[in-house]
């Protein structure tokens, strides 16, 4: 095949070749030479993945997938993930000749593509969809956000646990609601990052036939050749774990790849992982020697020689011949369409005959609540004695899961300590995919992974372990935070409260560390009623995730009858107990179960004549997000004599006691002895509050003094 015309003029002129093969090798060097020109003009990115995997990808969506661009969210449609997000290009490439349409914030399909042109001659720019890695949410098509490597394999396991969950609960004989299949292309990288290898694990166990992963073995990562610290057999390694395993000896070879689906499609008791075999940068094993590092562009000298071995004009750019648009974009269409409008007919027979149920996917999809959801959520009794944060909060899940029933979740292998056990429901497992208890195993790494899989998927996820281990999964909550997602996170064992498990498991630094995520609500509730409370902002976020921090020692259910309303939980912070005459001395500030704590020290300074406020604060992020009004009236600029109160490390509460103010927390790590003692030994009690609330007082009073 030979290119002539080189001019922007000419190029649009380009000759369709007449057999239906020549348009097939047209359409994949152009999705390579997208790619080429993409990262050349940025003079960044990756466009040996995408040159290497184009015939892979190409051959996916031209025969198989089952997905229409004009309705880019069908909820019955395939899912393409790209977990090698480096390879972004690829996506892009895919999504601008499939003709996907836009869609709004709200899920209506606008008359615009998803990706044009244009935008992917502004790949990695400012604004621009074409991001470096794909971005969930910035185009239609980018099922979720990839890039850190191992998180887009993650993602398609609670994909495909979602199809079958939602198949097991609305498909009836005669009319499948939901039988698509998931697709993901992975990388070196992704199989060496250990959530790769929970992901397989999980994926094994619960044999999730509709899961096919498409791994290029290219033998290359950015440091060189795999064989620097990667060497084991990949087919073996999985079918240990309970895959069938397919290979393909030439990325090139399109009719092999096309059998391997085929095997894919015919396996019915496992998941699917196809070997692809490839050279980054040309896509044949057999060719000699590769492009320089996949992170770098090739160069203008190499963009020309690659060029002129795909039969291509040198000098094109962004070239897109008359016919390949239409080539992809009319196969996928064709087959999506039919698929489509056949399964519209069938939700519109099942709406008929089920109007309960079709309205319940109706506000799935829409992301709304049914109405009344939290109407019966509990109001626990003061009661000194109490009981752990964590059993309100198992309580209130089992209020509300009957209420929500896409509401689906479980834990690392730790629900008896966390409370996350929907009671009466099923758990999900091989032969049980409607249960709505996941049990994750201990693979707390990829069981945020999968949440962000079931999130995307419109299900309401919880998942749940011990604080001390969100460092574990702390890579896909950023993610979730990013894709603004509302997932729920269940953290108990919040503090050196938790006793005499020891500074192993005490967390310190994790609930600031939470803190720091942009977009992530943090909740540290006080009580049973605060607990309640947290749930019910959780539930009701639709573009957030939550963290709940929960204790597992007993907490007094506080006596609302003269302190604030738990309900004002949903402001963040607010005041809890009001000073003698409502103009405080002081301002004790503290969180969950240090606030007893407070409240005692409030009683021991009053008791000596000092006025003293107490204010709950479970949510920096809730209570930033209050007018300025609000956030004056609980802590009033004027008394700057304040303490705070939290057993863990004292990031962020500067903002709070203000320059002058003290800080009672950690700052070491923990011990092991009983809860009670543990505090005691590092200073949490209320005579150490109450001696740092006069220290304020007094600095306080010497201040105006000098004034």
């Amino acid at each position: 095949m030979s290119l002539e015309p080189t001019t922007a003029a000419e190029q649009s002129r380009v000759e369709t070749p007449g057999r239906s093969a020549d348009l097939d090798r047209l359409t994949i060097d152009t999705i390579r030479t997208l790619a080429i020109d993409a990262v050349e003009k940025a003079n960044s990115g990756h466009a040996g993945a995408p040159m290497a995997l184009a015939p892979v990808a190409f051959t996916l969506w031209d025969r198989f997938l089952r997905y229409d661009p004009a309705a880019p969210l069908w909820p019955n449609r395939d899912r393409f993930v790209l977990s090698n997000g480096h390879a972004s290009m690829l996506l892009y490439a895919l999504l601008y000749l499939a003709g996907v349409r836009a869609v709004d914030r709200d899920g209506r399909v606008l008359d615009r593509p998803s990706i044009s042109l244009e935008d992917i001659e502004n790949f990695r720019q400012l604004g621009s969809p074409t991001a470096g890695h794909p971005e969930h949410g910035l185009a239609a098509g980018i099922e979720t956000t990839t890039g850190p490597l191992g998180q887009g394999i993650g993602n398609s396991v609670g994909m495909a646990i979602a199809a079958r969950w939602l198949a097991a609960r609305y498909n009836e004989p005669g009319a499948k609601l939901f039988d698509y299949n998931v697709y993901a292309i992975c990388s070196d990288g992704d199989m060496m990052e250990g959530v790769g290898s929970e992901a397989a694990s999980i994926a094994g166990h619960l044999r999730l036939a509709n899961l096919c992963w498409i791994y290029d073995d290219n033998e290359v990562t950015i440091e060189g050749h795999t064989e620097l610290a990667f060497t084991e057999n990949i087919a073996e390694r999985f079918r240990g774990y309970g895959w069938a395993t397919f290979t393909v000896d030439d990325a090139n070879d399109c009719e092999a790849f096309a059998r391997a689906v085929e095997s894919f499609l015919s396996t019915d008791d496992r998941p699917s992982l196809i070997i692809v075999k490839s050279v980054i940068g040309y896509g044949s094993p057999h060719k000699q020697g590769t492009h320089k590092a996949h992170s770098d562009p090739l160069g203008e000298e190499e963009v020309k020689l690659t060029k002129d071995a795909y039969g291509w004009p040198r000098e094109a750019q962004f070239l897109v011949p008359d016919g390949v648009k239409s080539r992809l974009s009319s196969a996928v269409a064709a087959r999506g369409a039919k698929l489509r409008t056949d399964w519209d007919e069938a939700l519109r027979k099942f709406g008929e005959a089920n109007k309960a149920s079709a309205a319940e996917l109706q506000r799935m999809w829409r992301g709304e609540l049914p109405s009344g959801w939290d109407e019966a959520l509990p109001t626990f009794p003061a009661d000194d004695k109490g009981m752990a944060t964590r059993e309100a909060s198992g309580k209130t899940l089992n209020v509300v899961a009957p209420r929500i029933p896409w509401l689906i979740g479980g834990s690392a292998d730790l629900a008896p300590s966390t409370k996350t056990l929907i009671e009466g429901e099923g758990s999900f497992g091989p032969d049980t995919p409607g249960g709505r208890n996941l049990h994750f195993g201990v693979r707390e790494h990829v069981m945020g992974s999968i949440a962000n899989g079931l999130s995307v998927s419109n299900l309401r996820p919880y998942v749940g372990t011990f604080l001390i281990f969100s460092d574990y999964m702390r890579p896909p909550t950023r993610l979730a935070a990013m894709m603004e997602l509302p997932v729920v996170y269940v953290f108990t064992h919040d503090s050196i409260g938790l006793g005499q498990d020891g500074p192993t498991h005490q967390p310190i630094e994790q609930l600031p560390a939470l803190r720091a995520i942009p977009h992530l609500i943090v909740i540290r509730p006080c009580d049973a009623n605060e607990t309640v409370e947290a749930w019910r902002v959780a539930l009701a976020q639709r573009h957030r995730p939550t963290a709940l921090i929960l204790s597992r020692q007993a907490l007094p259910t506080l006596d609302r009858a003269e302190l604030g309303p738990a309900g004002d939980l949903a402001r963040g912070g607010y005041i809890l107990a009001e000073a003698q005459g409502g103009t405080p001395e002081v301002i004790l500030i503290a969180t969950g179960s240090e606030i007893p704590l407070a409240m005692a020290a409030r009683a021991k300074l009053q008791g000596d004549g000092a006025s003293c406020r107490v204010v709950s604060l479970p949510s920096f992020e809730l209570f930033e997000d209050q007018d300025q009004a609000w956030r004056d009236k609980v802590l009033p600029p004027d008394v700057t004599a304040r303490v705070s109160v939290e057993a863990a490390a004292p990031l962020g509460w500067d903002r709070y006691v203000g320059p002058k103010g003290e800080i009672i927390s950690m700052h070491s790590f923990g011990a092991s002895a009983p809860g009670g003692a543990a505090m005691q030994h590092f200073g949490f009690t209320a005579d150490h509050v109450v001696a740092a609330a006069r220290r304020q007082i007094a600095l306080s009073k010497g201040s105006r003094g000098n004034s």
